[in-house]
């Protein structure tokens, strides 16, 4: 086995990976959902954010890994560290530098390895962000290019970039950081052809709550909503308050559009239905459909998503229906539905077919 050499600036690189107090430290959603997209993305069990300090590998972030740090000297992210490239590890069972490694020979049975270096802001490497699978396979240039743009990500995380990103109220994304995540994550979707799909959510009697029960109240019912619909969401999907009243979530990978739609549907029924509610909490949502080939930027699919035929409908007949400003070019789809008593179809089929049918 080959030990990862020391680098040249380890003083300096350990003095800055310490001086911002990461290393042993709670998750933090900010980094496990970059690992968690990661993970999706590139079809594989383990994906890290691994930080590299003097003796050991220690994991911020770690998606299909139960322990939290391994030993430096038979860490492949001690070896990853040493060049700005990404260090990319077909087959570690016939690598010399790997095929006897610990982590080969027994858990985690590391056969492929692909981690991206991942530096502070003062430019030392701090650690990688990898992905690991337990067979071997290729990592093809494309998805080296989507690699280093999730460690960019995780860059930005470090550099405090993303402390501006958060809505104070309900503790979502903002628009900034939408625009930011969302944005990359639907050009990682392009890269990898893959689908994705936006939904829009205006909540519905905003104004009249603020009106009737005041401005506090007001902020509980927006606190409630977006806890609702992020509960309802995967946990690699984006949710923001994109301001005011107006919500977005993008969900990047398969079509989970009809079971999340039905988890809301359900969400909000239980927070109604619960004693002592002075109000009803329904929202009327817009849907776009990014395709595998299509062009469409993140401002785009919310423009569709806005323009979509959003309206709430009787009780008994949520709307789902294609926006009347449609969506000519091949990149998508659109359509709208307006939940009030959202379990009036809670078949998740029932849903699809109604978005199939327009």
């Amino acid at each position: 086995m080959e030990r990862p050499a020391i680098p040249p600036d380890e003083p300096a690189r350990l003095a800055e990976l310490r001086s911002l107090s990461l290393l042993d430290t709670d998750p933090e959603e900010r980094f496990d959902r970059v690992t968690r997209v990661a993970q999706r993305l590139f079809g594989v069990p383990i994906a890290l954010v691994s930080l590299v300090d003097a003796d050991r590998q220690w994991f911020k972030s770690r998606q299909g890994l139960a322990v939290t740090e391994t030993p430096r000297d038979v860490s492949f992210c001690g070896h990853a560290i040493l060049d700005d490239s990404i260090l990319s590890v077909p087959d570690a069972s016939v690598d010399p530098r790997f095929f006897d490694n610990p982590l080969v020979l027994a858990d985690p049975q590391i056969r492929f390895y692909a981690g991206c270096p991942i530096s502070g802001p003062a430019g030392a490497k701090l650690g990688i962000l990898c992905i690991i699978d337990r067979t071997s396979r290729a990592l093809a240039p494309e998805d080296a290019a989507s690699l280093r743009d999730l460690a960019e990500l995780v860059e930005r995380e470090i550099e405090g970039l993303y402390l501006a990103t958060a809505d104070a109220l309900t503790g979502l994304y903002n628009r900034r950081g939408f625009d930011l995540l969302a944005g990359k994550a639907l050009k990682l979707c392009r890269r990898q052809f893959t689908d994705a799909s936006l939904l829009y959510f205006d909540l519905n009697g905003f104004k009249a709550i603020n009106d009737r029960f005041g401005h506090p109240e007001g902020d509980r019912a927006l606190q409630e909503f977006g806890r609702l619909i992020a509960g309802a969401c995967r946990s690699s999907d984006i949710v923001a308050r994109l301001g005011g009243d107006e919500f977005a979530a993008l969900m990047p990978g398969d079509n989970s559009l009809p079971e999340v739609l039905v988890r809301i549907g359900a969400a909000l029924d239980e927070w109604n239905a619960a004693p002592g509610q002075p109000y009803d909490l329904s929202a009327s949502i817009g849907f776009a459909h990014f395709q595998k080939l299509g062009t469409d930027s993140i401002e785009e699919m919310l423009r569709l998503g806005r323009c979509a035929d959003v309206r709430p409908e009787a009780p008994d007949h949520p709307r789902l229906s294609h926006a009347a400003s449609g969506h000519a070019r091949p990149g998508g789809v659109v359509a709208s539905v307006a939940l009030r008593h959202p379990t009036a179809s809670t078949n998740p089929e029932a849903v699809q077919d109604s978005l199939l049918a327009g």
